[in-house]
């Protein structure tokens, strides 16, 4: 199967997907953990591929979302961003947002604890 395939049925097959340098419970650069630890934190369900596991992966998800930076998030087979994107989205509450109008199951009150801390 091609990078492009793997990447596709990965996004097909899971409603949240985190595009990262290492894994959600052993990031492997800041900005995946920065990104998985929200997501974490807020209790959201979601895949988690290591990029630094297959170079082939590791350009194709670039290529994929016409991004060029690693980590990469998809949320219902939609691009969503990186690392500042997911950032201002969270401290803006754009992203609980986006969780609820696609059904996705989080702590509502860890996100606003997230804000608060960052007031």
């Amino acid at each position: 199967m091609s990078a492009e395939a793997t990447i596709r049925e990965t996004i097909e097959k899971n409603d949240v997907v985190l595009f990262m340098k290492g894994t959600k419970m052993m990031p492997q650069c800041g900005f995946s953990s920065r990104v998985a630890g929200v997501l974490n934190y807020m209790g959201v369900e979601f895949a988690d591929v290591n990029v630094l596991a297959d170079p082939e992966i590791r350009q194709g998800i670039k290529d994929f979302s016409d991004w060029p930076t690693i980590p990469q998030l998809y949320v219902k087979g939609e691009f969503v961003g990186g690392c500042d994107i997911v950032t201002e989205m969270t401290l803006s509450g754009e992203l609980d947002t986006l969780l609820e109008t696609n059904g996705i199951a989080f702590d509502k009150d860890a996100a606003n604890k997230i804000r608060e801390a960052n007031a």
